[in-house]
C-alpha cells in the first residue's frame, strides 16, 4: 500500500486534468467533485449551517430561497440536488438558474402548498468558469 501526501495536484497536460483510475474505470477528478453545497435552516430568519462556495442565501417568501455562488459555473446547465429531509417535494422555481444563482422552492407533497423547511441540503455539480 502506498500513501501520497501533497498539498496540490496539477494535471500534466492541463492544470484541471487529473484522471483517477480504479480498476478498469477512470474519471476526471475535477468533474466528479461538488463545486458548491449548503446546509441551511429555511424557517424564521434563514441561516446557513455550513456551506462551500455559496456566498449568500436570500429568502424569497415561503419555501423559496435563492443561492448565490462564490464561484460562477461555466454555464447554467449544472446539476442541482436538493432535499429537505421531510419528504416534501422540491424543485427549481420558474426563475431559470444562472451561472451565479439558483432559486429553489419547497412544497408540501400532500397539499402542494409552499412550505419553509428546517433542514435544506443542496449540492451542485458542473464545470466552473
Amino acid at each position: 500500500m502506498s500513501t501520497v501526501i501533497t498539498d496540490n495536484l496539477t494535471g500534466k497536460t492541463s492544470a484541471g486534468n487529473v484522471t483517477i483510475t480504479a480498476g478498469s474505470a477512470t474519471m476526471q477528478l475535477q468533474q466528479g467533485l461538488a463545486k458548491a453545497w449548503i446546509n441551511f435552516n429555511g424557517t424564521g430568519t434563514i441561516a446557513t449551517r455550513d456551506s462551500f462556495s455559496v456566498s449568500s442565501i436570500s429568502d424569497n417568501g415561503t419555501g423559496a430561497t435563492t443561492l448565490t455562488f462564490s464561484n460562477a459555473f461555466n454555464s447554467a446547465d449544472y446539476v442541482l440536488n436538493y432535499t429537505n429531509g421531510y419528504g416534501g417535494s422540491v424543485n427549481f422555481t420558474t426563475t431559470a438558474p444562472t451561472t451565479t444563482t439558483a432559486r429553489i422552492q419547497s412544497y408540501r407533497t400532500d397539499t402542494g402548498a409552499s412550505q419553509d423547511r428546517t433542514y435544506n441540503l443542496v449540492a451542485l455539480h458542473g464545470g466552473l468558469a
